[in-house]
């Protein structure tokens, strides 16, 4: 047994243990003392108050996640109210919260999703939630996080026309496993979580009854997958269209029985390999955020369909420069259309686009409500530019 893999045994049990929402936040977790911010997810609760989480630290065996608020649509943030920081095993290795997205469900309940892993991912890692019932109010209260399944779960669940909500997860490669920065990607036995293999790839979890429980359903694999970072939207037929991350862009898949079986995945744009968004509008128009080249993470661009992703029309430019990526968004009641992103994350900051569907239809600001470039939260190294 080489030394990865008897780290991940040995510590195996830890990474099933509830974590702890902390509260207040040591100031060392602060981005203007952290220096780095990484996009997760943004949510606007039914008062109008938003959420927004990125994860702090870095994109790897030491990730933790955050959450700060804001009471007038994002133009001040609180400080970071809520941390997640998993901690460590007894000989000093990280467990990291790397991988999750804020929700706000049809009843109001915010949801604070994230993945726990023995360093930068062991091998199963797991998704796990934080349900808050009152994220309107002064002192918000939350529920003890709670397991969903394995994996990893990076984008907002899809309520279907059955009631039903669909969760995509993605239970990632073993080329993936990677706990200790002292050895190389996926340098563990073969045994390891071998169980799991069959289950590796893009799955989708179903909850029946508001979230309360979650079966695991169908999944697909990508030929050359790169983290999946999947996302589900429903046609007016009941077909569900899962779009997914590969290594040179973003694939497709269908299916036609509620999640349990899918075609393989097809190509539908090469581009920047990252994680894309996409929603249903309340015109019934889907909108997909994007990049719109196929090399360097830059030119993040949103984009109409009018057929429910059969075909897709010229957007919106919301930001063309290098080092943007990860997007995440909402439809605001009054049409206006949010989405943060991070840029450089590293020394970084994450920003906000604000825009309408009449604007990504034209193409340029039709509404006079289009902003761009907005900055939410700021590194050091960005606060000190100004």
């Amino acid at each position: 047994m080489n030394e990865q893999t008897r780290i991940c045994l040995e510590n195996a049990d830890l990474a099933l243990r509830p974590p702890e929402l902390i509260t207040p936040v040591p100031r060392e977790y602060y981005p203007e003392i952290d220096d780095y911010t990484m996009s997760s997810g943004i949510a606007r609760t039914p008062g109008g108050r938003f959420y927004l989480s990125w994860f702090g630290r870095d994109d790897g065996p030491d990730t933790v996640m955050l959450l700060a608020r804001s009471d007038d649509e994002g133009k001040s943030w609180s400080e970071p109210e809520y941390l997640i920081d998993p901690g460590f095993t007894p000989d000093g290795h990280h467990l990291s919260a790397l991988v999750g997205t804020v929700w706000c469900d049809p009843a109001g309940r915010l949801w604070w999703f994230f993945s726990v892993s023995i360093g930068y991912y062991d091998g199963r890692a797991g998704v796990w939630a934080a349900v808050c019932g009152n994220p309107d109010d002064e002192h918000p209260a939350w529920g003890k996080p709670f397991r969903l399944w394995h994996g990893c779960a990076l984008n907002k669940p899809t309520v279907l026309s059955t009631g039903e909500w669909a969760l995509p997860v993605s239970l990632w490669r073993r080329e993936q496993i990677w706990v200790d920065r002292r050895f190389p990607w996926n340098d563990v036995d073969p045994s390891l979580y071998a169980e799991l293999d069959p289950l590796r790839g893009a799955n989708l979890l179903v909850s029946t009854d508001n979230g309360r429980n979650w079966e695991l359903r169908g999944r697909q694999r990508s030929v050359d997958p790169c983290f999946d970072e999947n996302i589900c939207l429903e046609r007016r037929n009941g077909t569900l269209v899962m779009y997914a991350r590969d290594q040179h862009g973003i694939v497709s898949s269908h299916s036609a029985d509620g999640g349990w079986s899918w075609t393989p995945f097809r190509r539908e744009w090469r581009t920047a390999s990252a994680r894309f968004f996409t929603t249903r509008l309340p015109s019934g128009n889907w909108l997909m955020v994007r990049h719109d080249t196929a090399g360097e993470r830059s030119h993040l661009t949103a984009f109409l369909s009018s057929d429910e992703g059969k075909s897709w029309r010229d957007g919106l430019l919301l930001d063309e420069r290098d080092g943007i990526s990860y997007p995440d968004g909402f439809v605001h009641p009054d049409g206006r259309i949010f989405i943060q992103y991070d840029r450089l994350r590293a020394h970084g900051e994450i920003l906000l686009a604000v825009f309408t569907e009449a604007d990504v239809e034209a193409g340029y600001d039709v509404s006079g409500k289009v902003e761009r470039k907005r900055p939410l939260i700021q590194s050091a190294t960005q606060r000190n530019r100004k």
